[in-house]
């Protein structure tokens, strides 16, 4: 018998009496003559052993007390059987005779216990499962376990008897709580508030939560994406209705102080070369918005730290004071740090004050948390109580606005030589914002002007004292009318992007949530509005007057009263169902709560011909604590909400740069740049070589990054050499090409383990715009990309002169004939495409990178590290003759490390079979790099020419734009490259690049334009 079935056997008869041993054949012994009670032989009746049942069954059962026999009779317990049948001698092996007589009393009583114990066995459970479990598996059915009939006869009573147990019976839940209530938090605001001390939420956190991917970035907690498939949905949503994003985690710096100090300090931060300032007609006016990129005091066009947005408050405002002015700068978390530590240097404030905005109590400690939420009683089905009376408890507050921030650490900065304040408002308002035609109809359906209180009520029981008070001013009143008029009209515009780009217009409005539809509906314009109606077309050729861009939400205190006496939902709901009629609109008067908010007009795509004003939209900002109360309204008038990605996906088809991916020169682009390696690198390490791509044999050096610094040097030595074979011998020519290109290139090589660099020397002349022009470590490949990008200061920058972004704007573009071309940029007062304005480019600029878009010109989807690479003269010979020709293909490269991983390998199995008993290879030594199969190691080689289409520069965003129903991509070339492109090509095919995407060997033919 094979060891499975034993065990089967015995477990089926473990339960059987231990005096009592049954073989599977009972086969009399040789005599063949057992006794019975009265000692009389009989003759037993031979049985033939069933067959499959000549093996052994004796187990070890459970013992049964049974009274003594007697002396003379034969212990049962000593008889056993055969394995074949029969008798057997006891346990010491000595026959035994069998007696002539025994006791029947005696003998009664022993075979009454072995029957009772047989019984018990029988009835008694020898598993864990149920009746309907003991059948074999084609018996079952599912009903089974709750339908007692569905069983066989023979076991429904067994069945019913486990169902009526307590142990199978449904467990009573709380009558007080759902389930979804059961499974909550105790408080669930005090656990909101814990989870907020790494990264902040949003007011919308929650909605987010349950309808999007969320991510933790830039200190916040944000929804990248919905969970639906939406992507194009939210196409469709910016190009015809509406999109909704919460842009809440952008921060917000206010400079109060003179107009002139606050002008003259940051003048140093900006340059007109680069666009309009701070010191714009329009935007210090107050009645527009403006942009511009900061950079260090006096660094200019080096040393940028990001492009920001800035409001100024209007002047003559019913609450304004004469000579002081105040300024809200907008600007990206990751580059708040930096800005905000140059803002103090500037404007030399460098000592702390108070802030007037009040910080809410730091978040309790664990312990304070399980002290506070003690418990007296934890059963199930009774309403859990604290142990403090209600009266005495403090309710624990929701952090509304920067509650993470520590209350000990300063968020005002006051100069006492300038008087200019410098205060931090991060998270102390929310911004939305509305993307497309129909944002402008959202708003004035889901947005009412609030009622004018003259005064007749009893201020003293109304919370929101301020706008009784506001409203006994008749000038205020006035203006609140002509505010109300202007944004009536917003209605029935066809398109945001007929307004001019920057208006601000002021609002105080009621609570959105009373005029809250029942159901979901969608805003429509009413363009019957705007026909034949004067006072639209004034409002389209003048813009929003000055004074309507006042609003209370630039007075702190205002802010703070209407964030505190906010109507809770509960309230409010409350008040719903008192009503006579049940769905009418509920009237609240005074009561009512007053919302100042200011509406600023987005433009959309400014650049190109094409498209024009796509994507424009509106933008919110309003107290903090209304984020919910505008949010769900808005949706409820057809918004579809999108995440972070939505907002790239927009800011590319603008075709502007995005922060911080598209800035290279600022130091949160390079943050960026790292922390992509890093992801990036482990995402590619995580696949199997066979599953992955070689980039060493594709010719890609860097797939996951740009190396924008040894872009820029390689091109700049490229100049430099080109133009040595050019001139002639003379001194003066020599002195005049140094002077241009800097003293040639001198290769030292560093014995660093990972890094070699060929490190120019300084030159003596160096450009007065661009100082410090010195090159730095070359970058390695992938020890560069586990560790670093571009370290130390940045010593290339980005071509932001409008005057010369033009100028190269009107070169890229295809021209019939050269004569054609030189007459229509004489005609717009701009020289043509020579070799001394090319020198004049590079002599100011040796190491600048332009921003380019790209469209493909057929099939292809460009993606982010995409090589743009300059076409040879047999590409676009082919392109002339075959206008089908897709490109060509680069030659595949030889893999130098492959040999060298491979001895690594082989080297550690060889060490391994000598040392069995020691641990794995530890890491590499301290002069040997970890080399990966598929990247480059050690220094990086010449990257323009490394392929063989030399390299002009890199894409950072691309994809299938379904705005013109091909590839799309942006990125930087260098301007050294881009000259020598731009030269070198025919009128006819000027501004055409080939894309190879890292991954591929085909290139793709593009056309390069500068966007400006």
């Amino acid at each position: 018998m094979s060891n499975a079935k034993e065990r089967k056997h015995a477990k089926k008869m473990r339960n059987q009496p231990t005096n009592v041993t049954l073989s599977s054949g009972f086969v009399a012994d040789r005599s063949g003559k057992h006794y019975n009670g009265e000692g009389r032989p009989f003759q037993a009746q031979k049985q033939e052993p069933h067959s499959g049942t000549s093996r052994q069954r004796q187990t070890k059962l459970t013992s049964h007390s049974l009274p003594e026999p007697d002396a003379n009779e034969p212990s049962s317990s000593k008889l056993m059987f055969k394995k074949k049948g029969g008798w057997k001698a006891g346990p010491d092996g000595a026959s035994q005779e069998i007696p002539k007589y025994i006791t029947a009393s005696t003998f009664a009583q022993a075979r009454a216990a072995e029957i009772s114990a047989m019984l018990k066995a029988v009835t008694q459970k020898s598993s864990n499962s149920l009746v309907f479990q003991t059948l074999p598996r084609h018996m079952r059915r599912r009903a089974m376990s709750h339908n007692v009939k569905r069983l066989p006869r023979r076991l429904q009573e067994m069945a019913q008897k486990e169902a009526e147990k307590a142990v199978h019976q449904k467990k009573e839940h709380s009558k007080n709580k759902c389930h979804k209530a059961r499974r909550c938090h105790i408080n669930r605001t005090q656990e909101f508030n814990r989870r907020q001390k790494k990264n902040i939420w949003l007011e919308t956190h929650i909605w987010h939560a349950k309808r999007f991917h969320m991510v933790k970035r830039w200190g916040y907690c944000l929804g990248e994406r919905p969970t639906l498939k939406s992507h194009r949905a939210c196409y469709r949503a910016m190009t015809h209705r509406c999109l909704l994003q919460d842009l809440s985690y952008y921060c917000c710096l206010e400079l109060k102080g003179k107009e002139e100090e606050i002008l003259k300090a940051l003048s140093q931060m900006c340059s007109l070369d680069a666009g309009l300032t701070f010191a714009a007609v329009h935007c210090l006016s107050g009645k527009r918005q403006g942009s511009v990129v900061l950079y260090r005091a006096n660094k200019y066009p080096r040393e940028m730290l990001g492009p920001v947005t800035f409001i100024w408050k209007p002047e003559g405002t019913p609450s304004g004071t004469s000579g002081s002015r105040q300024l809200w700068i907008w600007l990206h978390p990751t580059v708040k740090q930096d800005i905000l530590e140059e803002l103090k240097t500037v404007c030399q404030c460098l000592e702390p004050v108070r802030s007037p905005v009040s910080i809410p109590s730091p978040l309790p400690t664990l312990s304070q948390e399980k002290s506070q939420t003690e418990m007296t009683d934890e059963k199930i089905g009774k309403k859990r109580k604290r142990k403090d009376d209600e009266e005495n408890a403090k309710p624990i507050k929701k952090i509304i606005g920067d509650g993470t921030r520590d209350p000990c650490q300063p968020c005002s900065w006051i100069s006492p030589n300038t008087g200019i304040i410098i205060s931090d408002l991060t998270m102390e308002m929310n911004r939305f914002r509305l993307i497309g035609p129909l944002s402008h109809s959202i708003l004035t359906e889901a947005l009412k002007t609030a009622s004018v209180h003259m005064g007749e009520e009893d201020t003293e029981e109304t919370p929101h004292r301020w706008w009784m008070d506001a409203c006994r001013s008749t000038e205020s009143v006035s203006l609140h009318r002509k505010q109300e008029a202007i944004f009536e009209l917003l209605g029935g515009i066809t398109s945001p992007a007929e307004i001019a780009a920057g208006t601000i217009l002021g609002l105080t409005v009621g609570d959105p949530r009373i005029n809250l539809p029942q159901k979901q509906s969608k805003a429509l314009s009413s363009p019957e509005k705007c026909q034949d109606n004067e006072q639209v077309r004034q409002l389209l050729l003048e813009g929003v007057p000055a004074e309507c861009a006042h609003s209370f939400i630039w007075s702190q205190v205002i802010c703070k009263s209407v964030t505190e006496n906010k109507i809770s939902d509960q309230d409010l709901n409350r008040m719903r169902s008192e009503l006579l009629v049940p769905g009418s609109q509920l009237v609240l008067g005074p009561r009512e709560s007053s919302i100042p908010i200011l509406l600023i007009q987005q433009p959309g795509k400014a650049t190109g011909e094409d498209r024009l004003g796509w994507g424009s939209g509106w933008d919110v900002l309003l107290p903090k604590g209304w984020g919910m109360a505008f949010w769900i309204p808005f949706i409820y008038r057809g918004a579809r909400v999108g995440g972070l990605k939505e907002g790239l996906v927009h800011s590319q088809y603008k075709k502007s740069p995005s922060v911080p991916a598209d800035f290279p020169d600022c130091p949160a682009g390079v943050l960026f740049a790292e922390e992509q390696v890093k992801n990036l690198l482990e995402k590619y390490k995580r696949r199997p070589p066979a599953k992955r791509p070689n980039y060493v044999k594709l010719g890609t050096v860097a797939p996951f990054w740009c190396p924008w610094e040894q872009l820029t040097q390689d091109w700049e030595s490229r100049a430099c050499t080109r133009e040595r074979s050019s001139v002639d011998s003379s001194p003066s020519s020599e002195e005049s090409d140094l002077r241009r290109c800097g003293v040639p290139h001198a290769p030292t090589p560093r014995a660093e383990a990972g890094r070699s660099e060929n490190d120019p020397v300084k030159s003596e002349v160096m450009d007065t715009e661009c100082q410090d022009q010195t090159g730095t470590e070359r970058v390695t490949g992938q020890g560069a990309s586990e560790n670093r990008v571009a370290v130390t200061s940045s010593h290339f920058c980005v071509l932001r002169s409008r005057t010369l972004l033009k100028q190269l704007s009107a070169w890229c573009g295809p021209y019939s004939e050269d004569r054609q071309a030189a007459r229509w940029a004489a005609g717009r007062g701009q020289q043509g495409l020579t070799r001394e304005a090319c020198l004049a480019f590079t002599d100011r600029f040796p190491r600048a990178l332009v921003w380019v878009s790209l469209s493909l010109l057929r099939k292809g989807s460009p993606e982010p590290h995409t090589m743009i690479c300059i076409p040879a003269e047999e590409d676009l010979l082919q392109l002339r003759q075959d206008q089908q020709y897709c490109g060509p293909q680069e030659p595949r490269h030889s893999d130098p490390f492959k040999s060298v991983i491979l001895k690594q390998k082989d080297r550690k199995k060889m060490e391994k079979r000598r040392n069995p008993g020691s641990l794995a290879a530890g890491p590499p030594e301290a002069g040997q790099e970890a080399l990966t199969l598929g990247l480059w190691s050690g220094a990086l080689p010449a990257v323009t020419s490394h392929c063989s289409r030399a390299v002009l520069g890199f894409v950072t965003q691309g994809d299938f734009s379904m705005a013109v129903g091909s590839g799309e991509a942006l990125g930087f070339v260098s301007l050294t490259g881009l000259l020598h492109l731009l030269c070198g090509q025919p009128a006819a095919e000027r501004g055409l690049v080939l894309l190879r995407p890292p991954a591929s060997l085909q290139y793709r033919f593009a056309r390069v334009t500068v966007e400006m």
